[in-house]
């Protein structure tokens, strides 16, 4: 037959598919753990790559497909064909790949036709055959035998196909030709790498002839949990005997019944949540077939615009996550997925939204089993529309929404969502989809979902502005969902009467790069209010396509703009709690220790009673704490010890008593590790890291030392200042404001001169006021000194130095006013008055910038470690003592940028084991020791480019501006920002 194109109908959404259903895979009565009525079809395939989809149909075809296996290639199923070599990919964020022209797509449109041979029995014959696609994009059509089988759509959703008569005992073949872009891909445009092809499981399922075609497990429970009701409504093909059990956790079974509607009761219902997920087992049973589905028990309420789970309210400590890797692209094995839920676990992360589309049907079973609260989204987002005019609207933002053509789709796309998905306990809220603006489609498939499941909450983001004159309706709704809303927004909305529903924010603290670095200011509102249910990190994994390794051994990481594709949005990708090998970010490390499960303060310092507060929402501490305890005074345990029988009920509060004395003198701070008291088998052993707390009792004020007095001479010239004593010599230039050499017992300790240092290597949430910080010159000063006097004085040497700096053609941003003191042994001790220009941004930083010998490789330092950490992100650290080398103390961004700084510092020596450089300061500084120059680094787009500098760069900072998350979220917090109009940096500089 004359093939017929489909992909630009939006009235044709599907041909010859089946009725949506729950995901199940039934089984044999003979049958164990595998069933033998799935026959998976996953493996080697023919392939043909098509340019074009005019390409398909060669001249002298007729409009038909040629099945023709002969100089076909090869390619696996599941995956994706930009992987296999062919295409190329493309990242971008909210600009579609095409002209915005719905529902067309262009006629250059590359597919890929599949062919795969598979084999049938009589016996086979004499059942249903289903073929199943759990993931295709965009589109594809079918055929059977070289007849045409159906059409299908929604590329994260499962299609499935009856094709029992078109089936031939012996030998058949299944085609799929793949089209890269379809109508459909108006409300996918996600922002991901974008690829195609077969990337999810294919399979044959055999069942009787009649059978159970679908099934709703529903659930409630008494006001006071003490019962729960279970009832099964089902759907049937023909009319099968059905009979079913129900089993608890242990495999014990408690009741069986036979009927069309299955019904249990249970008296103190087992209930599931995400710290407990226990889940019952139902196994319906027909004269030929096994269906096992697990059911976990809850109740989901909104009251006084609070959410309660099972009458306790809870909160989402949440992530985003994308089916993302970068060497299988959007195919995604369970061992992989297991991979990132158990990292989410190790990580106290308790809830998932699944950006933003379905995951594999099988991931909410594993989210089920492992304890995870489920925002499951429909695939849809049309953010495109936005910018259809080259600009970016937001009326035309909801342009999609509002278009009466997609109506079918977005309903369709919502309902395949809500159906394959609703037997899992998991699921928390069903979402509508993301960023597509709102509209009448919106409001007749919200309505649906309410009907047909109102046990769940429903989620939509993009409803906060009437688009086009429509007036929203969002009756359908029982959440509040905002991204990336600044905290004082947040806090208006508690207060504001119009806002009647319990928040969520399904996107915050932007993790791009280094950061975020505002995840524990949004923490604390969470605490504070209970309508605020919590958020969820925008994103889990940066997204990034692996490209072998250079020949020194660095892994390649592509992103966007790496491929030769346009649009392209460049390293937006980049933006997860892990790397793309899923290496842990010290974002997640920060955000793991922001959502500990116990909080604690102190009470009272005489007495040792400090206050622990348990965070979880269902488990007692003596089920899961261990807690050891150390007493630090000058960064040195003093005592220690641990408890492991504390006994706190989640949500309240307790008081523990240390057994020795806190120091009263000092720097003294108490250090309490929480720790898993017992093994879990699943996540993580006895004694695994859950977070810590570091109550700070006291800092010392630090007194400097006195200066040794002695000879010491001063020579002038008019270009510089040299300072002599017995065992050094230093140059300090006339025309920069500092030393240029520095050589102590016959070393230079500097293999350039020192500069000044207000640029840092633009970090991923720099990248807005980076503009502004480049406009104003910070990334190239130049230095004017105005006067600089050298004096002998009471056996020290004097320097006096006023000096600005400016950028070429611009006025100075930055004047400073410094006094620099050389005593009898070398040691500077320096005071910088600084008074900046208001009318320009904020400082990234300022401070002093020295080039020290390779061998100079380690920093001995007091402050926080040992993970890099800034004024807004130094959680994952703790105050203390530490040692670490500068290939330690590099954090090694795909995108290279500042990182690796130190925040709260009293002391840093670099050391090369024998001679060193201390910098002290009687107020907390920040330091850096890198290989990289923030030159080099601002340059180079990877880190597998990066060029390490002749020499180690040391930086010691008065002060850096924090990194929070404005690479997607709000402005850098004003009281996190270096915005001082006049500010003093006073430090020790010792050379041994």
């Amino acid at each position: 037959m004359e093939f017929q194109k489909m992909h630009e109908n939006p009235d044709v959404l599907h041909v010859g598919t089946c009725q949506n259903r729950s995901y199940f895979l039934p089984k044999a009565p003979e049958d164990g753990e595998e069933s033998t009525r799935v026959c998976l079809l996953n493996g080697t395939w023919s392939f043909r790559y098509f340019d074009s989809f005019l390409d398909v149909f060669p001249e002298g075809s007729e409009g038909e497909i040629c099945f023709d296996e002969e100089d076909m290639d090869e390619i696996e199923v599941p995956s994706c064909w930009q992987n296999a070599g062919y295409d190329r990919h493309q990242y971008t964020n909210v600009r579609y790949p095409f002209p915005y022209d719905p529902p067309y797509v262009p006629d250059e449109n590359p597919c890929g036709l599949y062919l795969r041979r598979f084999y049938m029995n009589a016996e086979d014959l004499t059942q249903k055959i289903y073929l199943n696609f759990e993931g295709v994009d965009s589109c594809f059509y079918l055929w059977i035998n070289e007849q045409f089988a159906g059409y299908s759509q929604v590329s994260h959703s499962t299609s499935e196909f009856d094709i029992t008569d078109l089936l031939n005992e012996g030998e058949n073949s299944v085609a799929v030709l793949v089209v890269k872009w379809c109508d459909g891909s108006y409300l996918e445009d996600q922002d991901k790498l974008r690829m195609s092809g077969i990337f999810r499981d294919v399979y044959l399922i055999r069942r009787p002839l009649a059978h159970i075609r679908d099934y709703f497990v529903k659930t409630t429970v008494s006001d006071d949990l003490s019962h729960a009701d279970i009832r099964v409504e089902m759907d049937f093909i023909g009319l099968p005997d059905v009979t079913a059990e129900l089993y608890d956790a242990e495999g014990a079974l408690l009741e069986s019944t036979a009927g069309a509607e299955p019904n249990f009761a249970l008296e103190n219902p087992h209930l599931w949540n995400a710290e407990d997920p226990y889940q019952y087992t139902i196994v319906f049973r027909t004269a030929d077939e096994v269906i096992e589905q697990k059911v976990g028990i809850s109740k989901i309420e909104i009251r006084d615009s609070v959410l309660y789970f099972n009458n306790v309210k809870i909160k989402l400590r949440g992530v985003n996550r994308h089916d993302s890797d970068p060497v299988t692209g959007y195919t995604i094995s369970r061992e992989q997925a297991k991979r990132d839920l158990f990292l989410m676990k190790q990580h106290n992360i308790n809830a998932v939204r699944t950006s933003h589309y379905p995951n594999a049907p099988w991931f909410l079973q594993l989210c089920s089993e492992y304890g995870f609260y489920v925002i499951a989204e429909a695939d849809i987002e049309g953010h495109g529309a936005a910018v259809q005019t080259g600009g970016y609207g937001m009326d035309e933002y909801a342009d999609n929404a509002l278009n009466p053509i997609f109506d079918k789709a977005i309903m369709d796309r919502i309902q395949r969502s809500v159906i394959r998905d609703k037997n899992n306990a998991c699921v928390l809220m069903w979402s509508y989809g993301n960023e597509t603006g709102w509209g009448p489609s919106f409001e007749k498939a919200g309505a649906w979902v309410r009907e047909y499941d109102p046990s769940r909450l429903t989620h939509y983001e993009n409803t906060y502005y009437d688009a086009r004159g429509h007036k929203n309706d969002l009756s359908s709704l029982t959440t509040e969902s905002r991204m990336y809303s600044a905290p004082e927004w947040i806090d208006e909305y508690m207060v504001d009467p119009k806002y009647t529903k319990p928040l969520v924010l399904c996107e915050y603290i932007h993790a791009m790069g280094n950061g975020p670095g505002d995840a524990e200011q949004y923490q604390q509102l969470i605490m504070k209010y209970d309508r605020f249910m919590g958020g969820f990190v925008w994103e889990w994994c940066d997204h990034a396509v692996y490209g072998g390794t250079t020949p020194d051994n660095r892994d390649i990481f592509r992103y966007g703009g790496d491929f030769g594709e346009y649009p392209h949005d460049g390293n937006f990708c980049m933006d997860g709690l892990v790397y793309p090998d899923r290496t842990p970010h010290t974002g997640l490390l920060e955000y793991k220790n922001v959502i500990r499960p116990v909080r604690a303060a102190l009470v009272n310092r005489e007495t040792g009673e400090i206050q622990l507060t348990n965070y979880r929402d269902f488990t007692n501490t003596e089920e899961f704490l261990t807690l050891s305890w150390e007493i630090q005074q000058d960064g040195d345990t003093v005592a220690c010890g641990v408890m492991d029988d504390i006994k706190i009920a989640p949500h309240e509060s307790g008081v523990i008593t240390l057994p020795d004395a806190i120091p009263t003198e000092g720097d003294v701070a108490v250090l309490l590790q929480y720790s898993a008291k017992k093994n879990d088998s699943v996540f993580f052993e006895k004694g695994h890291p859950l977070g810590f707390d570091q109550l700070i009792v006291s800092r010392e004020a630090r007194k400097e030392e006195a200066l040794r007095k002695g000879v010491v001479v001063a020579e002038e010239d008019s270009r510089a200042v040299t300072v002599t004593g017995d065992s050094f010599r230093y140059v300090f230039s006339k025309t920069e404001g500092v030393f240029t050499s520095m050589v102590k017992n016959n070393m230079n300790i500097m293999t350039r001169p020192m500069t000044w240092n207000v640029w840092r290597a633009p970090t991923d949430n720099d990248q807005f006021v980076r503009k502004e910080w480049e406009q104003a010159g910070y990334n190239e000063p130049a230095i004017k000194v105005y006067a600089c006097n050298a004096k002998e004085e009471d056996g020290v040497v004097v320097i006096d130095c006023k000096l600005s700096l400016a950028a070429v053609y611009r006025r100075p941003f930055l004047h400073l006013d410094c006094r620099f003191t050389v005593d009898a042994e070398g040691k500077v001790r320096a005071e910088i008055n600084g008074k900046r220009d208001m009318e320009r941004p904020f400082l990234p930083r300022f401070g002093l910038r020295m080039f020290l010998p390779k061998s100079f490789d380690t920093a001995e330092y007091y402050g926080y470690g040992p993970y890099e950490s800034y004024c807004d992100k130094h959680h994952a650290s703790s105050l203390g003592h530490f040692a670490q080398t500068a290939d330690d103390l590099f954090e090694d961004y795909v995108k290279p940028q500042e990182n690796g700084s130190h925040f709260g510092c009293a002391r840093v020596t670099i050391t090369d084991g024998a001679g060193a450089v201390t910098v002290t300061s009687p107020e907390d500084f920040s330091f850096n020791l890198s290989h990289y120059t923030q030159e080099e680094m601002t340059e180079k787009m990877h880190n597998y480019e990066l060029t390490e500098s002749p020499d180690n760069v040391f930086c010691f900072d008065c002060k850096m501006s924090g990194v929070g998350s404005n690479s997607c979220g709000p402005r850098l917090a004003k009281a996190m920002q270096f915005d001082d109009e006049t500010f003093t940096f006073k430090f020790d500089l010792t050379v041994e």
